[in-house]
């Protein structure tokens, strides 16, 4: 009986099967096209091509440097159809993914917590961290980040106005039919209708209609003159803004600015640290745009690859 034993060569890593050059090829092209179409060209599994992807992503993020991040942003994308999730952690200032995990709830901070430590990251240097209204995300933040101040996004902070002005629409119309079809025009800024849109807007504006769905819509305008004042006077506007919401006699609206005022801190933190999560909304986008492109993925782990291939800023030990 005759007995081989494997060598190890310097064109090819231990146990892969493929050649280095083979293996930089299939990191290239991962970037730009979904891995099934990748093992179709090439007439390889795509499981073993998966194999390279978490090899090379798993051994750049060791050596990753955490040392120097203070500024956190936290987010959350949809992983199959929206009932399952991977929360996200960007630096804010380099927009580099530090962190991608299972779920979004509080102990997504934990994991990222233990995580920031194995890269040479110190908890207690995050001194901002912006995410969404999230109780989760909140009290994640105050128990592993006690040193962190909390920003409240300001497209998430909005986010709950529009809805708000949405739902006095939606009431409103089943008795008012000249609001079916409209949702859009009090959702968008003046400037952004279309002409048709616009001269809709002015027809119901016209004070004699009475409409509450129009009174909400310029509270909605109001408040987003919040974040174009000074440091000095945010709050004091704030606070009529507040009072104005809260006698509009609107229980969306009054719904919305009782929302604000338990976040209060977190949303007036904003003229501080001027932080939002833009950034993270980009990097979701890609994410987004990569799992369609691939119909999905099989696994959660192989989709927190491919955030690290998108997202992570990464530098692989491969021949070029």
């Amino acid at each position: 009986m005759q007995f081989f034993r494997a060598t190890a060569v310097p064109w090819a890593r231990s146990g892969s099967g493929f050649t280095l050059l083979f293996e930089a090829l299939i990191m290239m092209m991962a970037k730009a096209m979904p891995v099934k179409s990748i093992a179709n060209i090439v007439k390889e599994h795509d499981t073993r091509l998966w194999r390279v992807l978490n090899h090379y992503v798993h051994e750049s993020r060791q050596e990753s440097d955490f040392s120097a991040v203070t500024e956190v942003g936290v987010d959350e994308t949809s992983s199959k159809r929206g009932h399952n999730y991977v929360s996200l952690f960007v630096d804010m200032k380099s927009s580099q993914v530090l962190f991608a995990t299972e779920g979004k709830d509080a102990s997504t901070l934990e994991r990222f917590n233990a995580d920031l430590e194995a890269h040479l990251g110190d908890p207690s240097n995050i001194r901002e961290v912006c995410c969404d209204m999230s109780p989760a995300f909140i009290s994640g933040v105050e128990k592993h980040f006690p040193e962190a101040h909390l920003t409240f996004d300001k497209f998430h902070v909005l986010k709950i106005i529009n809805e708000a002005v949405d739902e006095v629409r939606r009431q409103e119309q089943q008795s008012r039919p000249e609001l079916k079809r409209t949702r859009y025009i009090w959702l968008k800024n003046p400037k952004n209708l279309k002409e048709n849109q616009a001269a809709t807007l002015e027809t119901l504006q016209v004070k004699k209609l009475n409409l509450k769905t129009a009174r909400a819509y310029h509270i909605r305008l109001n408040f987003q003159e919040f974040w174009n004042q000074p440091l000095h006077e945010a709050e004091t506007f704030l606070n009529k803004w507040y009072f104005w919401a809260t006698h509009s006699r609107l229980e969306s609206i009054k719904k919305a600015a009782y929302t604000m005022k338990r976040h209060w801190n977190g949303i007036l933190r904003w003229f501080t640290s001027r932080i939002n999560n833009g950034i993270l909304e980009g990097i979701n986008s890609l994410i987004q745009a990569a799992k369609a492109k691939a119909r999905g993925y099989r696994t959660i782990k192989n989709l927190i690859t491919m955030i690290y291939l998108i997202g992570g800023k990464l530098e692989f030990r491969l021949p070029t």
